[in-house]
């Protein structure tokens, strides 16, 4: 149970720390480099063995594990955050239904994961490739996400590109939550658990 937690626990990490970035970008038509290219080579990472694998570190997600623990406490630093991750949890139970979906995106991950071990993870085409794969498959679902934001910036098709490249990665992120034994009932049942294990990997 301790391992189940502890994997849910960076999962939604993922999703959060991803999430944030999109919030960031919408905002300010600014990413933080290294935090993309986390997120991103989060998605590529198909066949990781473990939750820890998915993120090469689990290190890479001490902000994620931050923000977690601050929504866990109630005390969250931005509740549109922790909205479009509530927002991305049921958009999972959507996507994961439609398989015929979930085989179009596994395949278009496998196509970017291939250019990316040319160009690099966060290369403009790679983020291009993963934006046109999110537009064409999980934004059809309904209700879709929306991002709010500076107008001026969510008109740049770099900064659209890039939003809709986390939110697939906070989509792949939300996916190793449910496969780790996640449901919306670990925030009613599991939160001290979760806590503790978000208390061990900051330590």
């Amino acid at each position: 149970m301790r391992v189940a937690i502890d994997d849910r626990v960076l999962a939604l990490a993922g999703v959060l720390q991803a999430l944030a970035q999109v919030r960031r970008i919408a905002d300010t038509g600014q990413s933080e480099a290294a935090q993309v290219d986390i997120a991103l080579a989060s998605v590529l990472r198909l066949d990781a063995e473990t939750a820890e694998a998915v993120y090469g570190d689990a290190q890479d997600l001490r902000k994620g594990l931050r923000l977690l623990r601050d929504h866990l406490a109630n005390n969250p630093r931005d509740e549109a955050l922790g909205k479009l991750a509530l927002a991305v949890l049921q958009l999972e139970r959507r996507f994961s239904r439609d398989g015929a979906m979930a085989a179009k995106v596994g395949a278009g991950i496998a196509s970017a994961a291939e250019a990316a071990g040319q160009v690099g993870t966060s290369h403009p085409d790679v983020i291009n490739q993963l934006a046109e794969l999110y537009a064409g498959t999980i934004s059809q679902l309904s209700p879709r996400i929306m991002v709010q934001g500076n107008p001026h910036y969510l008109g740049q098709a770099g900064v659209v590109a890039e939003i809709r490249s986390l939110l697939l990665a906070s989509l792949r992120s939300a996916v190793l939550w449910r496969h780790s034994g996640g449901s919306l009932l670990d925030f009613v049942f599991r939160r001290r658990d979760m806590a503790a294990a978000i208390d061990a990997r900051l330590a």
